[in-house]
């Protein structure tokens, strides 16, 4: 597995990612007093983000929160090891919220030079892991947003790819993994069953039981099992264990 080189104080390559041309300009901008933070690319949304940043392995990214396509925490679930990251963002309470509850730096649009200087210089202070430790647990945290309820974001042989929550049938515990099965297919996310069972809409997605969660939508009949179980047939042939407890939560959801 690729280990990204400790964070150095010369020619510390630095990518920016951010959907706003005038927002690009503004860090490029600031980034001439910085003699020590050597620009290598300028990104205009996620994907092409996640691409430069497997490309050339940056020690440091300016990353926007609200960008078209995947939004800069989806776009950093995707980075196997990323580098270090200071936050830009117009306000966003929720962002806003996190970042301070985690103690990761962000810059709130429109910021100064002054503002950005304190940011890279705290940056600095913090030495090789460039507060790199902190991101596994605000992204967590942050994982919950709104627009999670819509989407689920995977990367599948370096291609990223966008799944609408209605395209899924059903999902199922994988290890340290949740495989996402879909007409296209099914894709591994690293994420848990409580986190997507705390994120999806309880009224379409039912945990049935503690491997698997289905979407109802997708159920064509459920059919008695062994002892107190059941199996939930879908319309796509799939089969989906319930629980005792599993068949409860459908009844329930179901109106039965």
């Amino acid at each position: 597995m690729f280990s990204r080189p400790p964070l150095i104080f010369q020619n510390m390559k630095t990518i920016i990612i951010d959907d706003e041309p005038l927002a690009r300009s503004i860090i490029r901008e600031y980034l001439q007093h910085h003699p020590e933070l050597e620009l290598v690319a300028e990104c205009n949304d996620g994907f092409e983000g996640v691409k430069a940043i497997q490309q050339l392995q940056p020690e440091l990214i300016f990353l926007d929160i609200q960008m078209p396509k995947i939004n800069g925490f989806e776009m950093l679930e995707l980075i196997e090891d990323p580098p270090s990251v200071i936050f830009t963002t117009a306000f966003d309470e929720y962002a806003i919220k996190a970042f301070e509850s985690h103690a990761v730096d962000y810059l709130l649009k429109p910021f100064s030079r002054e503002r950005f200087d304190k940011a890279v210089s705290k940056l600095l202070q913090l030495g090789k892991t460039g507060g790199r430790e902190k991101l596994a647990p605000l992204l967590e945290s942050v994982s919950n947003s709104p627009g999670e309820q819509h989407r689920v974001v995977v990367k599948l042989a370096g291609k990223i790819r966008i799944i609408p929550v209605e395209d899924i049938y059903y999902l199922e515990a994988a290890d340290d993994y949740v495989k996402v099965h879909t007409r296209e297919g099914a894709f591994l996310k690293n994420k848990t069953m409580g986190h997507f069972e705390s994120v999806l809409n309880v009224n379409q997605f039912v945990r049935t039981h503690r491997s698997f969660m289905v979407n109802v939508t997708e159920i064509t009949r459920i059919d008695p099992y062994e002892k107190d179980n059941h199996l939930a047939i879908l319309k796509s042939g799939g089969r989906v264990p319930v629980s005792k407890a599993g068949y409860s939560k459908l009844k329930s959801v179901l109106g039965l």
